[in-house]
């Protein structure tokens, strides 16, 4: 790269508006707590409980489909890292749409993603009501639960980032540990001979019922919606870049733990549960982890597995308290919402964006309550498509960014991708694929329904903020 085009590429950095938009962050999150909200954002109840239709579509074959996705979610978080170290800004995915596809593509990505998180927070922080009812049996109403760990957790993310980290990696160890018992329990299982489970525990349980394709390659392919929709919030770690210590360090070992995390938690996980536990005994709606604890003739395996998915609800609603704020001040600074998102408290925490997120998070768990019924489920499956939106951009922007920096217009990565831009074309396929499956899925066309109206209302949004602000930098390609 010459001395002329790193000088313009630094003038254009610092005459973009959002040269600086993670100024007034406090970088409170370190190492410990960076790793575990990574490997927490790989497990979730879409492992604790969603697993259980995927292997009675699948079978044994789930392994495979997690393993093959798991691939692409690793080139997916390479390709974020790459894009992190040549600039860590709070608003990733939005700032890195805004430069390298323009400003409209950050824009969607921007209100998107802030709205996958609003929806997902609803849903988990309305779980997490649920899941209290297994101890109360119902004696203290839902409402009061969802609106108890909503005001918890917003209080949290306003006291300072740190605090958010340190209840992110709380709630991770939870399921970390809660998985790596399962293994170890089943090993103990399948080499020693205890528990009930003992008589019918085997490794050829794998293959010895209809086969490691029970009902065909089709239905694997069916199910994995539900493998990526297990995956998502694993790009999490990047809405951290502007507030991690040392992001250069941090940020690339926690993105490189993602093979092991999901070789030990996904795929390791399953084949012990299915060795021990043959594949036909499982059931749509029936939390795999629980069944296998009751067929051990564990009686206390049912409690703690409702332990751990309030668990992971909480931290999925965590999560979604932290990331809506910043993706909102990322948007406002950029001139594509409301200035009011700008404000940050003494801590450095967007005030407004968190408080107005959490809000919404608390009107839809009273639209639960009052009419749960088809129209809030259509709102949910919204949370597929739009976080996988995400992902295609991560993807397209660092293609375009590669290409860039080969040709000297940028600098070079310190962390590149490896097999990039095959790599990140092969990811893209993959994920279209799914979008193809989705839709031949009844069950999830719906979501594929949403997308275009959320698309239509963004688009009307842009043109009249644009019709205001014609010269306005948020709408100048760069």
């Amino acid at each position: 790269m010459t001395s002329l085009q790193v000088d313009k590429h630094d003038r254009n950095e610092a005459a973009g508006s959002a040269a600086g938009a993670d100024e007034g962050y406090h970088r409170g999150l370190g190492a410990r707590q960076i790793q575990m909200i990574a490997i927490g954002g790989a497990i979730g109840t879409g492992l604790f409980l969603g697993a259980g239709k995927a292997i009675a579509k699948a079978g044994p074959s789930l392994i495979l489909a997690y393993a093959i996705a798991g691939l692409v979610i690793f080139f997916i978080m390479r390709a974020l890292g790459e894009l992190l170290m040549y600039r860590p800004v709070s608003g990733s995915f939005s700032e890195y749409a805004r430069e390298f596809v323009g400003p409209f593509a950050g824009f969607v990505t921007g209100w998107t993603y802030w709205l996958f998180w609003v929806v997902t927070g609803i849903t988990e922080v309305t779980a997490a009501a649920q899941y209290m009812s297994f101890w109360t049996h119902d004696s203290f109403p839902q409402w009061a639960y969802a609106l108890i760990f909503t005001v918890i957790l917003y209080g949290a993310n306003l006291i300072s980032v740190k605090l958010f980290g340190e209840l992110e990696f709380w709630f991770s160890m939870v399921k970390v540990t809660a998985i790596v018992g399962m293994i170890l329990i089943c090993a103990g299982i399948l080499t020693v001979g205890f528990s009930d489970a003992a008589a019918t525990a085997s490794v050829s349980n794998l293959w010895s019922d209809r086969g490691f394709f029970p009902h065909g390659i089709g239905n694997t392919l069916m199910t994995l919606q539900i493998v990526m929709f297990a995956f998502l919030a694993v790009e999490l770690v990047g809405v951290t870049a502007g507030e991690s210590k040392d992001p250069e360090k941090t940020l690339p070992k926690a993105i490189n733990t993602v093979p092991w995390r999901i070789a030990v938690f996904y795929v390791g996980a399953l084949i012990m549960i299915l060795s021990v536990i043959p594949w036909s005994n499982f059931q749509p709606g029936v939390s795999p982890f629980v069944l296998a604890f009751e067929k051990m003739g564990l009686g206390v395996g049912a409690a703690i597995v409702n332990f751990v998915v309030l668990t992971a609800a909480l931290s999925s609603c965590n999560s979604g308290m932290y990331s809506t704020g910043r993706m909102l001040r990322d948007l406002a600074l950029n001139g594509q919402g409301p200035k009011v998102f700008t404000k940050l408290t003494k801590n450095g925490t967007p005030l407004v964006g968190t408080t107005v997120s959490a809000a919404l998070m608390l009107v839809g768990v009273w639209i639960n309550y009052v009419a749960p019924g088809k129209a809030f489920d259509y709102v949910v499956s919204f949370a597929t498509i739009s976080g996988m939106w995400a992902w295609i951009m991560i993807l397209v922007c660092q293609i375009r960014y590669r290409a860039k920096s080969d040709r000297g217009e940028l600098p070079k990565s310190s962390f590149r991708a490896p097999g990039a831009p095959f790599s990140s074309w092969f990811a893209l396929l993959f994920i279209g694929m799914v979008i193809v499956m989705m839709g031949v899925d009844k069950d999830a066309r719906i979501s594929l329904y949403c997308a275009p109206l959320w698309g239509v209302i963004l688009g009307v949004s842009y043109l009249v903020l644009k019709r205001r602000n014609p010269q306005g930098a948020a709408f100048i390609k760069r």
